[in-house]
């Protein structure tokens, strides 16, 4: 009997972007991948606006010539990783090869996928964010408030009050602030929307917050090129300090998949093996234009702190 690869492909496939939906906590940046232009390759490209001011009117000769400049900013994509992986045809067999493998799937992407892309994202901003976009700041439960407010304060000053906010926060830091005093004045259940996937959130003055696990949200990885059965995966760099929050405004990290699949081959197809071989490969990025780094502001401890 002929067996549809294609189809079991298809199912795994919209059940794993289901789980990445749901399980990333920055799944909400995919939501900006549409205004980039991608024809191929390793490259994006995401457009650059530049603007002149006002100028005064003059009732002869009228307006005065503004300059409009529209430039794309050529990005290369970045990580492309992958795993391939083999099920015993004597473990499965059609019948149960969907809830098997299915499962064995979802698994590797909630424990190994997930993370790794949460923590790729993080601190790719905290790098775009440099000094220039961040504070310094050791928590503590009699200041924490204080401190987050002027980080979106700083951030509101300049891209103003009306534009949506997010703040991505440490889980243990999360944890300090609602030890701290007066805290239900701050902090009020929310709804955030991403897609078609509704959450309830804690809002902090109306901004929700969106808990990050501790292992996703330090300053740099390394990410394990993968070359034995036993490596692969990501640990953080050397010296790398662990943030505490990210006040970020929600236009500006681009998020971007341009190559999410998974292929099936069965027992009688698989050249290497008898058994089921499910690749499985994800290519992404992420950006902050320069004229979107104004919205950010990342708050970890000092070095060495």
């Amino acid at each position: 009997m002929a067996i549809n690869t294609l189809a079991y492909a298809e199912i795994f496939q919209q059940q794993l972007d289901k789980q990445m939906e749901r399980e990333l906590t920055s799944a909400w940046m995919d939501q900006n991948a549409g205004q980039i232009k991608y024809t191929g390759g390793k490259e994006v490209k995401i457009p650059k606006v530049s603007l002149v001011g006002l100028g005064n009117y003059d009732r002869d000769t009228g307006f005065k010539q503004g300059a409009v400049t529209l430039e794309y900013e050529t990005k290369t994509m970045a990580m492309d990783r992958g795993r391939t992986f083999s099920i015993d045809s004597q473990d499965v067999d059609e019948t149960n090869f969907v809830a098997s493998a299915g499962m064995v799937m979802g698994e590797f992407q909630r424990v190994k996928v997930v993370p790794e892309v949460d923590a790729y994202r993080y601190s790719k901003i905290y790098a775009a964010a440099g000094t220039t976009h961040s504070t310094t700041y050791t928590a503590k439960a009699a200041d924490i408030l204080d401190a987050l407010e002027a980080d979106v304060a700083a951030v509101q000053d300049v891209i103003g009050d009306n534009e949506p906010i997010v703040i991505c926060i440490n889980r243990k830091i999360h944890g300090v602030m609602n030890t701290a005093k007066n805290v239900d004045r701050y902090i009020n259940v929310g709804e955030f929307v991403n897609g078609d996937l509704h959450t309830k959130v804690k809002v902090f003055n109306d901004i929700p917050l969106l808990d990050v696990p501790s292992a996703r949200f330090k300053s740099g990885y390394t990410f394990d090129a993968g070359a034995t059965t036993t490596a692969g995966g990501f640990t953080p760099a050397a010296k790398a300090v662990e943030m505490n929050w990210i006040v970020c405004a929600r236009r500006a990290p681009i998020g971007v998949v341009k190559q999410d699949k998974v292929r099936i081959f069965e027992p009688d197809t698989n050249q290497n093996a008898d058994a089921w071989k499910i690749d499985y490969r994800k290519y992404h990025d992420l950006w902050i234009t320069d004229n979107s780094l104004d919205g950010i502001k990342v708050n970890a401890p000092a070095a060495g702190a």
